[in-house]
């Protein structure tokens, strides 16, 4: 089990990595947006690819965001039944949601979109909006974010079987961490050297 922990610890890394990675990508969809909306206004003048760009990174930030999500024990809960449970009850419906529910649905997913994804590739498949862009990296995008769900959901598990074993702090305890708002303004100010 130590060895699997271990594992474990090294997918949250990979994970909070991509997750920090994708607060700067909401910086950036962002400032394009702006950028986009002051030219529509002031020259008159906008492109189909600076919407679409938004619209890539913004998917981007979705699907590679799921796993960092669930690392963060951010994502949507209803509690009726779990949050009466014991913190052993409620590793014991984790553990059956992600085995009965995340997986089959994060790998059919990831399975179904790859030949979606290579035939964008092969057939170098356009956006059809007058001045557009290539539409694969978007398809892309699909299967590598249910991978990275699928993986951070393996981690999820063995965490939550090293709880039921006593081998590692509650996994779905709370303590306080920064919000991605919170983390990007510090980035930002180490950036700068305030910090």
């Amino acid at each position: 089990m130590n060895g699997l922990l271990k594992l474990s610890q090294l997918i949250d890394g990979l994970t909070e990595r991509v997750g920090k990675t994708l607060i700067w990508i909401v910086l950036i969809v962002t400032l394009i947006a702006a950028g986009n909306a002051v030219m529509r206004y002031v020259w008159n003048y906008s492109s189909n690819a600076f919407l679409e760009i938004q619209w890539y990174l913004f998917s981007a930030i979705f699907l590679l965001g799921a796993g960092y999500t669930l690392l963060r024990n951010e994502h949507v809960r209803i509690d009726l039944i779990a949050g009466r449970l014991s913190p052993r009850g409620q590793a014991w419906i984790d553990i059956f949601g992600i085995i009965f529910f995340l997986m089959p649905m994060a790998i059919a997913v990831m399975y179904m979109s790859w030949p979606i994804f290579l035939l964008a590739l092969h057939t170098n498949e356009q956006s059809s909006n007058a001045g557009g862009l290539t539409v694969w990296p978007v398809r892309l995008l699909v299967p590598i974010g249910f991978f990275l769900l699928v993986l951070q959901g393996i981690s999820e598990l063995i965490k939550r079987f090293g709880f039921l074993q006593g081998l590692c702090p509650d996994p779905t305890a709370k303590g306080h961490k920064p919000t991605a708002e919170e983390e990007l303004a510090l980035a930002i100010k180490a950036q700068k050297g305030e910090i």
